[in-house]
C-alpha cells in the first residue's frame, strides 16, 4: 500500500467516519489473512507492545496515551468494514505512523505485525469476551496484599505489560522504607509514593530494571503508583497503609 494511501488510516486511529469506511474498503487496504497468522501470538505481543498506549476491551488494556482502538473502529464495523481491511490498517499503522506522533514506527515487525494486526482486526469494537484459548491469554490475577519485610516493600510490574502491579495494596510499619519494583517487561514503569506530604518517584525502567525509591512514611495512607504518563488513571496504583 502507497504512503498515500497510508496517510488516510490515522483517521483510523482517532475514529472511522462512516464516509471514510467507505474510502478504506476501496483503496485496496487489506491484509489477506495467511496461514500463519496466530491469534493468542498476536493478543499477546499486542498486550505487551501496545496495550500501555491503547485501550481495547477485549485485550483487556486500558492505556490512555493512544487512541482507544474500539471507539476507532467502532463506526466502521457498523457501517459493514471488512475486517480483513481493518487488518490492513493496522499493519499499516504499525509499519508506518504518524510522522509526528508518539507511536514508533515498526514496534513489531515481519510475522509478529500481522499477529497483532490479525487479532486487532478480529477484537477491536466487537462486543462480548474473548473465547477459547484466546481467553486466558493477558489475565491478570493480583495478590492482594503485600507486606513490608526488613525495611523493604517489594511491589512489582506486571511482567506480562499490562497496567498493573503485581499487587493491589500494601501494608508497611511507620519509619523508614524502601519501596522496589522490577518491571520485566517491554513497557516503562517506575514507582513513586504520594501522600500526607509526600512525593517521591523512582527511575523509569524496562527490561528487568528496578525502580526504587525511599521514604520515612508517619502512619496514615498513602499511594503507591507508575507515574509514566497515563499509566496510574489505567490501574496501575495502589493503597499503603502505614501502621
Amino acid at each position: 500500500m502507497s504512503r498515500g494511501i497510508a496517510a488516510r488510516p490515522l483517521a483510523a486511529f482517532g475514529g472511522i467516519a462512516a464516509s471514510a469506511a467507505l474510502v478504506f474498503a476501496g483503496a485496496g487496504c487489506e491484509l489477506k489473512r495467511g496461514e500463519g497468522e496466530n491469534l493468542v501470538e498476536g493478543k499477546e505481543q499486542f498486550i505487551a507492545k501496545c496495550g500501555s498506549c491503547h485501550t481495547m476491551q477485549r485485550a483487556g488494556t486500558k492505556g490512555a496515551s493512544g487512541p482507544n482502538l474500539d471507539h476507532a473502529f467502532q463506526q466502521a464495523r457498523a457501517s459493514g468494514l471488512k475486517t480483513s481491511t481493518i487488518r490492513g490498517v493496522v499493519h499499516d499503522q504499525i509499519l508506518y505512523p504518524a510522522l509526528d506522533g508518539p507511536m514508533p514506527p515498526k514496534l513489531v515487525t515481519g510475522q509478529t505485525a500481522r499477529d497483532v494486526a490479525a487479532y486487532v482486526g478480529a477484537a477491536a469494537a466487537r462486543p462480548g469476551e474473548d473465547t477459547g484459548p484466546l481467553a486466558d491469554v493477558g489475565k491478570v490475577k493480583q495478590k492482594p496484599l503485600a507486606k513490608a519485610e526488613g525495611g523493604t516493600l517489594e511491589i512489582d510490574a506486571d511482567p506480562t505489560g499490562q497496567l498493573l502491579y503485581v499487587f493491589k495494596d500494601a501494608e508497611a510499619p511507620a519509619g523508614g522504607l524502601t519501596l522496589k519494583s522490577k518491571n520485566d517487561s517491554s513497557v516503562d514503569h517506575n514507582i513513586a509514593v504520594s501522600g500526607n506530604g509526600v512525593d517521591e518517584k523512582g527511575p523509569v525502567g524496562k527490561g528487568g530494571a528496578t525502580s526504587q525509591v525511599q521514604v520515612d512514611l508517619k502512619p496514615g495512607k498513602y499511594d503507591f503508583l507508575c507515574t509514566v504518563p497515563g499509566h496510574a488513571q489505567a490501574g496501575m496504583r495502589g493503597a499503603l497503609t502505614v501502621k
